[in-house]
Formats: C-alpha cells, sequence, structure tokens
C-alpha cells in the first residue's frame, strides 16, 4: 500500500545542530477516516451555527410576513376550489338533464319490411 499523503518536519537536534527530519505517513485509510470524521462534523455543526449566528446578529426575524403570504394563498385556493366545484354541479346537471331527455324519448318507430 503506497502513502497518501507524507508530512515533514524539520526538528534540531540540541547535541548535533543539525536540522533532522522526521516523516508522519498516512495511509489512505486513515486519510478516508479522517475525511469521513471532518464531513460528519461539518454537516452537523454548520446548521446550527448558522443559525445562532443568524439570531446573534438579529437576520432571523419571526415569520409574521411569510404567514401572511401563506394565507392569501390559501385563500385563493379555496376560492378556486369553490369554482370547480361549482362548475361541476352544472356538468352534473347537465348530465342528468341529458340522461332523463334520452329515457324519456320513444324509440323510433321502424317501419315494416316490404318483400
Amino acid at each position: 500500500m503506497m502513502p497518501a499523503i507524507a508530512f515533514a518536519e524539520l526538528a534540531s537536534m540540541a547535541t548535533h545542530g543539525a536540522p533532522t527530519v522526521h516523516l508522519a505517513v498516512v495511509g489512505q485509510g486513515e486519510a478516508i477516516v479522517v475525511a469521513i470524521v471532518f464531513g460528519t462534523l461539518g454537516t452537523v455543526f454548520y446548521p446550527l451555527v448558522k443559525a445562532l449566528s443568524q439570531r446573534v446578529s438579529g437576520g432571523a426575524q419571526p415569520g409574521g410576513s411569510s404567514l401572511r403570504g401563506v394565507e392569501d394563498r390559501l385563500d385563493r385556493i379555496e376560492r378556486s376550489v369553490e369554482a370547480v366545484a361549482l362548475e361541476v354541479e352544472r356538468i352534473s346537471e347537465g348530465q342528468r338533464f341529458v340522461t332523463k331527455l334520452l329515457a324519456e324519448k320513444t324509440p323510433p318507430q321502424i317501419p315494416p319490411a316490404s318483400s
């Protein structure tokens, strides 16, 4: 397995005075684990920190104005549903009338066949 990342650190030794290089080799599995941990922490804490910062700065305001928009929209939907119900009732009245006319209509007389 090849190392994914290598970190070098220069450390001077008190006795020799010459710097020595210490290598820390990080494998691919370790890098993946670190990415998963920090990704999870970021996903969990980012919305919390964002909401907290908005609350502290006063950016988040109560949803009073958005509720007014929702009420207006629901009112329009209610009026639309009532209009559709009225039109459906008119269609059903027309259908009942046509069915009644067809039921009362006498079948046409077929003239006798002449041979």
